[in-house]
């Protein structure tokens, strides 16, 4: 017999699980008198029986089954109303009721039944005729296709096989949907041709109109006592995926209204409302109209709107609109009418929890008032999932019904657009997904900004209605608790996280200004940045200026995905750069300190927190004494259980307060998620930085501000903000997830001090050469590795249940498997990173590197955990426990399950013993233990020695010539047997948990082994990177500049860091020599030259040298020398941000007053063309200003290019500046316009032009323009020259004469010396005959 229909989700057979959920949901009936008698549940017919059949029932109401919506069988019966079974050919004959379970369906019929048959196949028109005659099992393996009335569609399939008795045959359709069907009723036709395309059939269904009572078998979720009612019919449409889903399920049943058998449940209704196509059509104009009518949020107060970046349940109502979109039918009408009806206080009347109105400036917009009347009307269903929304009206729920996550109202428009999930039919919005599709859901959500707020059931039927039976509970749902908010920040797994090695981080900032005479609008401020991933917490207190610089510096670096703030307590321009040095971040606003805490108050709760956990192997190393209570005015020695990060931020008092309250607001904020102990049991803390209570007197890394990173495309480009064409993706050779997240940091963060960089240097030169080879074998290891800093900090979390991994929390998907596998993981990868770390460890024979000695020397870099391994090597069989999600435990592994082994071999040695004794009492050796159904260890006696057996001894039963008995010592044995079994059991179950708390015990060696092993991979990275330079590379040579030295920076041949020798022609690159500062050289370089001439390339060039200089790595140049750069500080491009409200002058001003605060000595400064923005006069007058100030205040190595060619007539003879241009050749071309080739080289002397209009005409501007504007050049050249010619002294005339024949002698030693181009020769001859002719014309 060919097999049945496969089961789908799992879901209780005995009711009709969608007219369940729209029951949960549905209208409450306005009288609920309880049946006393239900009706019974009409089972599903065997197909072989004869198709009359007659059901028992007295029942006055009409029980309708799921039917083939094709024919209608023949049948008879007493009672009043037509009965009709979905058939299943699988299951017998069972039309007696069941005596105990009540139907779902019972309900008083109030339109007649549709029925829909042969006939009404015949009609349909437009379709082929269906042959009539009869088939046997000659029709078996032909091709079928056989006509759906309900969908006005013909679907193709095989006949696979016959039966018989009922002379019916299995019909397997192309999507592998299986039905046995009585082809004589059926309207089909023969093929001969396999079908080209396959259509998915939509569910065949029976209109039934009926009144739904509700039971306990309901999805896990209702009783018998509830009311939930619904007096009108609700076809439901599901997601087509997920109808494949359900459909390819074969779960078993445990638990559920008794129900513990494997059984065929049918899927969820769907409306025949037409194909595939049709469908997708109208999902597409419904996600248009959605986003569309997305409100927006504010960011920044009152002061700043804008858009968040996706469609998003708005803090104020929820309410995503859906007038005038073509949904389902009519269902765009039908939603917004009923919304409009039945929830006004959505829109019109919308209050907060206290009845604010939107108007009120305490009005919190994440809660909505609920009117008694309406709370009155709901059922229990429904007023549980308002009671929730109400709380969280900015957040998606997630409503776990049995094996389904359901979204309800404003939530089912977020599910319908954004998951493309299909909306149930009915005039309540409302659709749903699998349990097993949460976690793909839940991260696309939260990924697209949404929050999702996840409701769980902690409660079985069975426990609702012993909860109802012994504390006489009169709650007619099964509890339902929030187990989780998700969002951007607070994800922990996820193909995402699995493919992106790139940290998600959470952001706290809040911040007291002060405002004194000297320092105007100074921001005190305090951050804590957490990456939930990896259980990092970077906490950090800084002085800021007006600009907020330091705080736009670590928003460029770490770009946040969500940002938590006090409400209303921030300056405006704190708010302004959370703005501008985002991307589209999820905002959260907290009350101040009952949300948002201060530092007493975060003091208080962490330390309680530490105290409850009372694991101090993460704190500092002194701490063994108990822990003390927690007070508010905590005492150094109540402060032992904290980290050491917290105890120091603790100690500065104020110098640490603010930081403390950013930990405060993030704790707050990740308790509401049950993240909170979650991630202080195994935090890893770290202090900014930039934190300036440290008392450190020079700073251990370069400071790279927003500026910098932006300018100079560190991480992002300027085209499409992704990595490619970066300093970041030249160097990234990383083969671990955690490797390249440590190199983001070393990039954001150079080296500042000497000895550091030159131990990295070392570390990176020993791997080249002769170690190459041990070098890839490490790499090769490491590719098999997963993310294992996320991995273990998961498993690190999962040590203890909570939230949704909570024990009581009713889960189906296999979540202890999940879990075993992920442990598994850990131990394989920890043990691939020793055993990489063991082999590449021979290296250390031929290198004299001491970072490379400490990485790879057991015990120090990497941690000695071999024996720690090896213990859980021979704890259980990894592959099998892999494969089969259990682990069984070999002996010695765990003590608790060897005890309780132990035990039951006891009591299985006094049962042997005792029969042995059994067998001396009686004189039998034949005498033996038998087991018969469940009585085991039956003593099995001959017949012949009954009288002798003691009277206390039972008999359980007897064969011919034996009899079987039990005394009272086997009695009593088999009773313990019995415990001790059970607690066998228990302790096995148990034992991954307490396995994986074993394996946190020494979670710092294995953070530590994780960290060695990303430092290796770094340094490999960096070594690898070198070989990707275009032309020659060298190591650079660093030393410290005194305080009666000027520092310096010299290179020669100076390629570019971010062009590859791979997608370049060898010498294709222009290089340059530079020299900057040192003994007898100028400090500071002004650049001019033509436009397009190279010289903005030339100033990253050099800064991007200096990063990768002072990360340790390899240069391209021939040599590159310099004494180490504090900071870095670039003004280059045009942008504004309007926004702010910041046009482009005023940006490139604020980035140049940041300089002129902040640059020291050591800083090297890039400005590129400086006061472009406003008029010549005005521009002109800030550069000169500027340039002055840092030749001759700040006396830093700075490169100013500029198009201001008077700044190089006006330093022409300051030896602290230096004229440079980037050298070209000028011709003339078409109608005597100027043609200029670009040669790219750095050459002495100023250029005395810009080229403009030779840019205009490579633009493609008109010949006409061309000509005219060159007309205009020379005019305007003509009267400066005049001009700037009057007011030259003599003087000044020698000068600029000795200056071009000085510049001409220059140019014929070098042509006899180096041999240079003949194109640098004739343009830099071109220039100085310019220079000359000029010089004679004004004298």
């Amino acid at each position: 017999m060919a097999p049945s229909r496969k089961a789908s989700n799992g879901r209780s057979p005995l009711v009709n699980q969608q007219r369940q959920i729209t029951a949960f949901f549905g209208k409450k009936p306005e009288s609920s008198s309880p049946s006393p008698s239900p009706s019974p549940v009409v089972s599903k017919q065997n197909p072989r029986k004869p198709e009359s059949l007659s059901s028992p029932s007295p029942s006055p109401s009409p029980v309708v089954s799921k039917q083939n919506p094709k024919k209608l069988e023949s049948s008879s019966s007493p009672s009043p109303s037509p009965v009709i079974f979905k058939q299943n050919p699988n299951l017998g004959a069972s039309p007696s009721p069941s005596p105990i379970t009540p139907s779902p369906l019972q309900s008083k019929r109030k339109k007649p039944v549709l029925v829909i048959g042969a006939n009404l196949a015949s009609s349909s028109p437009g379709n082929p005729t269906s042959d009539k005659k009869s088939y046997g099992a000659e029709v078996v393996e032909r091709r079928i296709r056989v006509y759906w009335p309900l969908d006005k569609s013909w679907y193709e399939g095989c006949v696979k096989s016959f039966d018989k008795i009922s002379g019916k045959h299995l019909v397997q359709y192309d999507d592998a949907e299986e039905e046995m069907l009585n082809l004589l009723e059926e309207k089909i036709q023969w093929i001969e041709e396999p079908a080209k395309k396959k259509l998915r059939r939509l569910r065949r269904i029976s209109v039934v109109e009926d009144e739904e009572e509700d039971d306990l078998n309901e999805l896990q979720d209702d009783s018998d006592d509830e009311d939930w009612g619904e007096k009108e019919e609700k076809e439901v449409t599901e997601d087509e995926d997920c109808l494949e889903d359900m459909d390819s399920e074969n779960e078993e049943e445990s638990g559920r209204g008794g129900v513990g058998k494997k059984t065929n449940s049918s899927k969820r209704k769907a409306s025949g409302r037409g194909k595939t196509e049709s469908i997708a059509r109208k999902k597409s104009k419904i996600g248009v109209e959605l986003e569309n009518s997305v409100s927006t949020v504010s960011f920044a107060g009152n002061s700043e709107k804008r858009n968040e970046p996706t469609a998003r349940i708005s803090a104020d109502g929820g309410k995503v609109s859906l007038r005038d979109s073509p949904t389902v039918g009519d269902a765009a009408e039908r939603f917004v009418t009923r919304e409009a009806e039945k929830l006004p206080f959505l829109e019109v009347d919308r209050r907060d929890a206290n009845r604010r109105r939107p108007g009120d400036a305490n009005y919190d917009p994440r809660t909505l008032y609920l009117p008694p009347e309406f709370v009155k009307s709901l059922t229990g269903g429904q007023r549980q999932w308002w009671e929730f929304k109400s709380k969280h009206m900015d957040k998606v729920l997630f409503f776990k019904m049995g094996k389904f996550y359901e979204l309800f109202e404003m939530d089912a428009h977020v599910g319908a657009k954004e998951l493309g999930l299909q909306y149930m039919k009915g005039e309540q919005p409302h659709c749903g997904f699998p349990e097993k599709n949460f976690s793909m859901n839940v991260e696309k959500l939260a990924r697209k900004g949404y929050r999702v707020l996840v409701v769980e059931q902690t409660e079985t039927p069975e426990q609702l209605e012993l909860r109802r039976r012994e504390k006489g509970s009169k709650d007619k749902v099964v509890k339902r608790e929030i187990c989780a908010v998700v969002s951007k920040g607070t994800l922990t797994e996820g193909e995402s996280l699995s493919t992106n090695p790139d940290a998600s981080y959470l952001m706290a900032v809040t911040e007291s200004c002060q405002v004194s005479a000297n320092q105007q609008g100074v921001h005190i401020l305090g951050v804590c940045v957490v990456d939930v991933a990896t259980s990092k917490i970077i906490l950090g207190q800084f002085r800021d200026d007006a600009d907020c610089s330091s705080l736009c510096c670590l928003l460029a670096e770490l770009r946040p995905v969500e940002i938590i703030k006090p409400t209303k307590l921030l300056c405006p321009e704190t708010e302004k750069a959370l703005f501008r040095h985002t991307r589209n971040p999820l905002v959260n606003e907290l009350i101040p300190f009952s949300e948002f805490w201060n530092a007493e108050k975060t003091i208080c709760e962490v330390t309680s927190i530490y105290q409850r956990i009372g694991d101090h192997a993460c704190f500092s190393a002194a701490v063994e004494t108990a822990l003390q209570p927690c007070d508010s005015s905590l005492e150094d020695g109540n402060r032992n259980c904290l980290p050491d990060v917290l105890s120091n931020l603790i100690n500065v008092g104020e110098d640490g307060s603010q930081a403390l309250s950013a930990l405060g607001g993030t704790l707050f904020y990740l308790r509401q998620a049950f993240l909170d102990e979650t991630l202080l049991r195994f935090a890893k803390f770290e202090l900014l930085p930039c934190s300036g209570f440290g008392e450190i007197t020079q700073k251990p890394y370069m400071v790279l501000d927003a500026a910098a990173l932006e300018n100079l495309e560190i991480f992002e480009n300027s085209r499409n903000g992704d990595s490619s064409g970066t300093l970041y993706a030249q160097v990234n050779h990383c083969g671990t997830a955690f490797g390249k997240r440590l190199l983001r940091t070393w990039l954001a963060r150079p080296l500042y001090h000497l000895e550091s960089i030159k131990e990295r240097q070392d570390a990176i030169a020993e791997l080249k050469g002769v170690n190459k080879p041990y070098v890839l074998g490490f790499r090769k290891e490491l590719s098999k590795l997963p993310d294992m800093e996320r991995l273990l900090a998961r498993i690190f979390a999962g040590s203890e249940a909570n939230g949704r991994k909570a024990n009581k929390v009713v889960l189906y998907e296999d979540a202890a498997k999940k879990k075993l596998q992920e442990f598994i993981s850990a131990l394989r990868g920890c043990e691939i990173m020793i055993h990489a770390c063991s082999s590449f460890g021979a290296i250390l024979e031929n290198v004299e590197s001491r970072l490379l000695h400490h990485l790879l020397l057991p015990g120090a870099g990497v941690p000695d955990v071999q024996s720690i391994l090896r213990h859980f090597k021979e704890a259980f069989d990894w592959e099998e426990a892999n494969h089969s999600g259990r682990v069984i435990p070999r002996e010695g592994a765990d003590l608790e399950y060897d005890a309780a082994c132990q035990v039951v071999k006891d009591i299985e040695s006094n049962l042997r013993k005792h029969l042995k004794e059994q067998r001396k009492l009686l004189g039998d050796a034949s005498i033996c233990y038998v087991t018969i159904g469940k009585d085991a260890y039956l003593l099995e006696v001959p017949e012949s020695l009954s009288p002798s057996i003691p009277k206390e001894y039972e008999l359980r039963s007897s064969k011919k010539g034996f009899y079987r008995y039990w005394t009272p010592v086997i009695k009593k044995l088999i009773g313990e047997l019995s415990q001790a079994e059970s607690e066998k059991e228990s302790k096995l179950k148990s034992i991954l948990q307490r396995l994986i708390g074993r394996f946190c015990e020494n979670h710092n060696k294995w953070r530590q082994l994780v960290s060695a092993v990303a430092e290796l991979d770094v340094l490999i990275s960096l070594s690898i990177a070198s070989e990707y330079y275009e032309g020659k590379t060298c190591r650079p040579v660093l030393s410290a500049s005194h305080s009666d030295e000027v520092p310096f920076l010299s290179a020669k041949s100076l390629g570019h860091p971010v062009l590859r020798s791979d997608t370049l022609a060898e010498g294709t690159f222009v290089t340059n020599d530079f020299k900057l500062g040192g003994s007898g050289n100028a400090s500071v370089i002004v650049l001019t030259g033509p436009n397009m001439g190279g010289k903005s390339t030339l100033l990253r060039q050099v800064c991007l040298a200096v990063i990768l200089a002072q990360i340790g790595a390899d240069v391209p140049a021939e040599s590159f020398a310099l004494s180490p750069i504090d900071r870095i500080f670039v003004r280059m491009g045009a942008k504004d941000h309007i926004m702010a409200g910041h046009s482009t002058f005023l940006t490139e001003l604020l980035e140049t007053a940041s300089m002129l605060s902040s640059a020291t000595r050591n800083s090297l400064v890039a400005l590129d063309e400086l006061g472009r923005g406003t008029s010549t006069s005005d521009g002109q007058a800030i550069a000169a200003s500027v340039l002055e100030h840092f030749v001759h205040t700040v006396k830093c190595r700075g490169m100013f290019s500029t198009h201001y060619h008077r700044l190089a007539i006006d330093y022409q003879k300051d030896p602290k500046v230096a004229l440079c241009h980037m050298a070209c050749r000028v011709g003339t071309g078409v109608a005597g316009l100027e043609e200029v080739t670009f040669l790219y080289k750095l050459t002495p002397g100023a250029c005395p032009k810009s080229y403009g209009v030779n840019v205009a005409r490579l633009a493609g501007l008109p010949d006409s323009v061309l000509q005219r504007a060159t007309a205009k050049s020379q005019e305007f050249e003509g009267s400066y020259g005049k001009r700037v010619g009057v007011n030259l002294s003599s003087q000044r005339w020698e000068d600029t004469a000795s200056l071009v024949i000085k510049n001409l002698m220059e140019i014929a030693a070098s042509n006899n010396c180096h041999t240079p181009t003949d194109s640098m020769v004739v343009g830099s001859l071109a220039n100085l005959q310019y220079r000359s002719r000029s010089l004679l014309q004004r004298h």
